[in-house]
């Protein structure tokens, strides 16, 4: 959907997988959305890039943590993160969503790699597990003004 860029109309364009994970790349904090038992939710995280995949830390026993478990050894649950940056007041902005695989990290070797990363959280309290979103697909748009 372009507009014309003479007119100072937005225009929405589409990122390829490249410029999205470039945009994405300095961590921060993103949304992760999955189905709960009681139905869909979206929660906020601070989140780094490691390793081509998606990294963040929440507390054991919390939504994040048993709400993304299977119960089948090795089955993961699909996940959708979603990174934007918005400037209202210019009406641009960027968004990429990242679909894929949430794994619970769960080995000691694995756990401290993933420690190493220095990823720090916002929320008080402890944050001792760490997941990873192995992604399947990366999709991104940009609005920008002509």
């Amino acid at each position: 959907m372009a507009e014309d860029a003479d007119s100072g109309r937005t225009r929405l364009e589409w990122l390829d997988k490249d410029e999205c994970l470039e945009l994405v790349a300095s961590g921060g904090v993103g949304r992760v959305a999955f189905n709960s038992p009681t139905g869909p939710v979206i929660l906020p995280v601070n989140y780094t890039m490691d390793a081509g995949t998606i990294l963040f830390r929440t507390a054991l026993g919390g939504p994040l943590d048993t709400d993304l478990r299977t119960g089948v050894e090795g089955a993961e649950f699909k996940v959708a993160f979603e990174v934007d940056r918005i400037d209202e007041a210019r009406r641009e902005g960027w968004s990429v969503l990242v679909r894929g695989g949430a794994h619970h990290i769960t080995g000691e070797e694995e756990r401290a790699q993933a420690a190493a990363t220095g990823l720090e959280t916002w929320a008080g309290g402890e944050r001792e597990l760490f997941i990873r979103i192995a992604p399947v697909e990366i999709t991104g748009r940009r609005i920008t003004r002509g």
